[in-house]
């Protein structure tokens, strides 16, 4: 049996991380400042992380749904201290797409609407209802056709204004657009979107898949804007690496049994990586540690002739460049051994662990004037 070939893949098989770096069979080093997506939030292989899994992997790995889990109480009242939402509720699925998936779902429950109000270069997900809500054709199979959703262009009010009204079931914007380029909705629109919804009976869900767990500053994204969203939906670096996503929900909002569900969600292990990772956030200080590298290496970037554009905010970074030197992703890794994104071929996109040291950053900035100099 063969894999199914999706993926492009770069020639190169990490065997060995720690930290803000990874070995291949080789022995190359390289410099991950891209965290297979916004994955690793504290660094490859914490040891405090490593440990909480290994010790609960000696106790029970894994039970259903149907028994008392006492690690999911632990990790919701974590979370809710350290993310500022002591009062919500927690629904643990397994991924992005999923959490997202199951917002939309309850969303619909609680006000019986279909209609949902997405936006343009958004990114949501690969599962049905997340996908339909993805501004991207290329993987929205016709099976997913059927969803209504309007696309409407960010950060545009008086467009916002026009389409919300009582047919409308939610709202779902990421705190930060990471595929569509390190988009920011901007304060006062986040702000609109959350007053109308609340006025039309409308359910605001803030997908901070990619931009929360502290990697803006803030533990979410769209905590700059003050505002308190009915849905919020984590993954990726809620679990370093292990599987584990999430929904926070509004406390006025009652669950039912069987409402949602999940065969692994919640799974102790998944738990135990998500306590560690909250833990090692907190007495680590990463929040800090992002909004200070992530100044440094914004206005580091920003003085770099070539650079077009740099948006962001703490370690969520994009920049642009002159088509002409589309290749520098490529240059980057093959020449420099850097890891980084992209989300199209003149845009930059870093997503590093949140513990990034100076010394780290400035090797991208030493990589950068070598290759924008001999660009130029």
């Amino acid at each position: 049996m063969k894999l199914f070939d999706v993926y492009p893949l770069f020639p190169i098989e990490p065997i060995k991380a720690q930290g803000s770096w990874l070995w291949d069979k080789q022995g190359n080093n390289y410099l991950d400042l891209y965290g297979g997506h916004a994955v690793i939030s504290i660094g490859h292989n914490h040891p405090h992380y490593v440990s909480a899994i290994k010790n609960q992997l000696d106790k029970i790995s894994f039970y259903s749904n149907s028994v008392q889990n006492s690690l999911q109480e632990r990790l919701s009242e974590k979370l809710g201290q350290v993310s500022g939402y002591p009062d919500y509720q927690l629904f643990l699925c397994n991924s992005g797409a999923e959490a997202n998936e199951n917002a939309l779902k309850l969303a619909s429950f609680v006000n019986g609407r279909k209609k949902v109000i997405a936006f343009k270069k958004s990114f949501h997900g690969r599962t049905s209802g997340a996908v339909a809500a993805t501004d991207n054709p290329k993987i929205v199979a016709p099976f997913n056709s059927g969803h209504e959703i309007q696309f409407l262009p960010l950060n545009d009010e008086q467009a916002f204004n026009q389409s919300i009204n009582n047919s409308v079931a939610a709202v779902i914007i990421e705190g930060i657009q990471g595929v569509g380029g390190i988009q920011l909705p901007s304060e006062s629109f986040l702000q609109l979107l959350s007053k109308k919804c609340k006025e039309v009976g409308a359910l605001l869900i803030l997908d901070e898949v990619q931009s929360g767990y502290g990697r803006t500053g803030k533990f979410f994204a769209h905590q700059f804007a003050s505002i308190k969203p009915d849905l919020i939906t984590i993954a990726k670096g809620m679990g370093n690496g292990f599987p584990v996503g999430g929904v926070l929900i509004e406390p006025s909002i009652k669950p039912w049994s069987g409402m949602l569900g999940t065969t692994f969600g919640g799974n102790y292990l998944a738990c135990a990586a998500s306590l560690a990772v909250l833990e090692v956030i907190e007495k680590e200080n990463l929040m800090e540690n992002a909004e200070k590298i992530g100044n440094y290496l914004m206005s580091q970037i920003q003085s770099v002739p070539s650079v077009l554009q740099v948006r962001g905010r703490g370690l969520m970074i994009g920049f642009d460049l002159p088509e002409s030197l589309s290749g520098l992703r490529q240059e980057l890794l093959f020449k420099h051994h850097i890891f980084t994104g992209e989300a199209k071929p003149n845009t930059i996109r870093l997503l590093p662990s949140l513990a990034l040291k100076i010394e780290e950053a400035d090797l991208l900035m030493e990589a950068l004037a070598f290759e924008l100099k001999a660009f130029a």
